[in-house]
């Protein structure tokens, strides 16, 4: 079957430009409210809101939750890796900066690049992409190396920085399942309510296992929970796989380095965070190769 997914144009554009503001600025909020409520059960409680919100979306359009299309296995295994991907992030904001995780996490373009190249025709890799692949990853090693033997803190933050790395690598995965199940051609809100109800039901167990229940309901929690749970889990959500339905996977990475870029200066303007000279040099590859994989049109059928 030939696919009709379109290359960028200005009205994805846009809409991507907000997205990474967005997300952007999400990674800063849940690292300011840490202190009253973790990160995790922030992400969890805004997951277990933002699939009521969903629901009642789709009971509007009259969009049945499982039904006879086929899409639920798929709807587990998304929902699963979601659940995976925003416990990584959560437990990563335990140990290190907003920055780091923002950079790291924004690896996932370069991660479904890889993995469409070898299932579908029409997102091959072109030499020049490649290039970004091997700068991008090239851009991890720096970060991660440039800061000297791990002792002490310097381990704990190593170690938060591989586990977003690894929430990264989760948010290609469940990017690739979409893409090639029946979720492919499902409403964007049936996609997104199977993530979020399969998401919350399992983020919330963690944080019961975990004891991470503590809540101070201050003016910072409340605005977190708020921003989290109607933009960032509701809005920006259905947004994003409305954008993957219509538009070529590869192709939507085009703005997503910026999202590292806003979080990194989000970050430091607002959290104080440093930045070392290491990090920079790889936050600045790592945005280059996602350009190089996402951007590169050449001249590819359809780009």
């Amino acid at each position: 079957m030939t696919d009709t997914r379109l290359a960028l144009d200005g009205r994805a554009m846009g809409l991507m430009l907000v997205l990474c503001l967005v997300w952007g600025f999400q990674q800063v909020l849940l690292k300011a409210a840490a202190a009253d409520i973790t990160p995790l059960f922030q992400i969890a409680l805004r997951t277990a809101v933002a699939t009521l919100l969903v629901g009642m979306v789709m009971y509007r359009q009259g969009i049945t939750f499982i039904g006879d299309d086929g899409t639920w296995r798929a709807g587990l295994v998304v929902g699963v890796l979601f659940a995976l991907e925003f416990f990584l992030i959560g437990e990563s904001l335990r140990f290190t900066l907003a920055s780091h995780l923002v950079v790291f996490l924004y690896t996932a373009p370069i991660f479904v690049a890889l993995a469409l190249h070898w299932r579908l025709p029409a997102e091959r890799l072109a030499p020049l992409q490649w290039v970004g692949v091997l700068g991008a990853f090239a851009g991890i090693i720096i970060a991660f190396a440039g800061r000297g033997t791990p002792t002490g803190d310097l381990a704990s933050m190593l170690w938060g920085d591989f586990l977003a790395l690894l929430a990264g690598l989760a948010w290609g995965a469940t990017t690739v399942a979409v893409r090639l199940t029946r979720l492919a051609q499902a409403p964007a809100t049936k996609t997104l309510f199977y993530q979020l109800a399969v998401g919350a039901v399992l983020l919330l167990l963690a944080v019961a296992v975990l004891g991470q229940t503590g809540f101070k309901p201050t003016p910072i929690a409340w605005t977190s929970l708020v921003f989290q749970s109607l933009i960032v889990s509701f809005a920006s959500y259905l947004a994003w796989f409305w954008l993957l339905r219509h538009y070529l996977a590869s192709r939507l990475g085009v703005f997503s380095f910026l999202t590292p870029i806003f979080g990194v200066a989000f970050s430091v303007w607002l959290l104080d965070e440093p930045l070392e000279s290491s990090f920079l040099i790889g936050t600045a590859l790592v945005c280059a190769g996602i350009v190089l994989v996402s951007g590169y049109r050449g001249s590819k059928p359809g780009s």
